[in-house]
């Protein structure tokens, strides 16, 4: 059974390239993880990792080797993880890659919920709107909003989103409340992400650029500009709940509002995912599965 050893430290290796981002992922040291791929190669007599300063990479034995021995290590997991699964006792840490408004409102919330129905898992959630690499981030997943970039990962739909325009009482009692979009070009608008904003206009979808004294990638601020009157606001409309309900904002163009973008559940394409991660994907999905913005 020694000739086992190193094996799964190998293929992390193989598929992270690089022995810190395999040691993260394996949640170890690097040094154990370079120690046991080395015993390995001593045990075969024979190298199958390239080493340099900056890149790990394998050798023809390594790749040869790495096809037949990633199986193995799949099917290990998969046994294993079924073990838990009969026992619904998840445990390990759920990492959580997320930003905005929804994720905090209402992708938290729903994330405590699936904590609670498991108190051996430990969940961290990191807000950061950064793009980030699964592998050496260690990320289980990611909540994104809008239209996603083509890559190797896969996507499913969280919830769509609908977009409101807003404006202060008293932006509007200053300037005064637009009748269509096309006269936003006369209004200060506060940009967030986009300054070309796209409206629903008989039936056809019209994009309309927009500018003002204000803009922010971050939807807390844009909302407390908007509510402190520097201009008219266009998000989604879980973005001014909050502010509508306690009259800070009022909804302007509703005839006009678009469609919108929709929020989604990103992780990393590969055959195995943990069953914490599979079975908060799940959770999430059927959670939001009836939500409107």
């Amino acid at each position: 059974m020694d000739s086992f050893d190193g094996v799964v430290e190998f293929v992390a290796v193989a598929e992270s390239q690089g022995f810190s981002a395999a040691a993260k992922h394996l949640g170890c040291s690097t040094s154990h993880v370079s120690r046991q791929v080395s015993r390995l190669e001593e045990r075969l007599g024979s190298a199958l990792l390239a080493r340099t300063t900056r890149l790990v990479s394998l050798t023809q034995a390594g790749t040869v080797y790495y096809q037949r021995c990633k199986e193995l290590v799949v099917g290990l997991q998969q046994a294993n993880e079924q073990v838990s699964l009969q026992q619904y006792e998840l445990s390990g840490t759920l990492r959580v890659s997320c930003a905005g408004i929804f994720a905090e409102q209402y992708v938290a919330p729903a994330l405590m919920a699936f904590g609670l129905e498991h108190p051996d898992l430990r969940i961290d959630m990191d807000f950061n709107s950064r793009m980030v690499n699964f592998v050496e981030d260690g990320i289980d997943f990611a909540i994104r909003y809008g239209r996603l970039e083509d890559s190797g990962l896969v996507a499913r739909k969280l919830a769509d989103r609908q977009m409101m325009a807003v404006a202060s009482p008293d932006y509007l009692k200053q300037f005064g409340r637009p009748a269509g979009p096309g006269q936003l070009k006369s209004h200060s608008c506060i940009v967030a992400n986009n300054e070309s904003w796209v409206f629903d206009i008989n039936g056809a979808e019209e994009s309309i650029r927009v500018d003002g004294r204000w803009r922010s990638n971050n939807a807390h601020a844009v909302v407390e500009a908007c509510e402190k009157g520097l201009g008219i606001a266009y998000m989604p409309k879980s973005s001014f709940s909050r502010s509508i309900e306690m009259h800070l904002l009022e909804p302007i163009l509703e005839s006009f509002w678009g469609r919108g973008a929709s929020s989604w559940i990103v992780y990393q394409n590969r055959r195995f995912l943990p069953i914490r991660v599979r079975m908060a994907i799940d959770y999430l999905v059927d959670y939001f599965s009836d939500w409107e913005e």
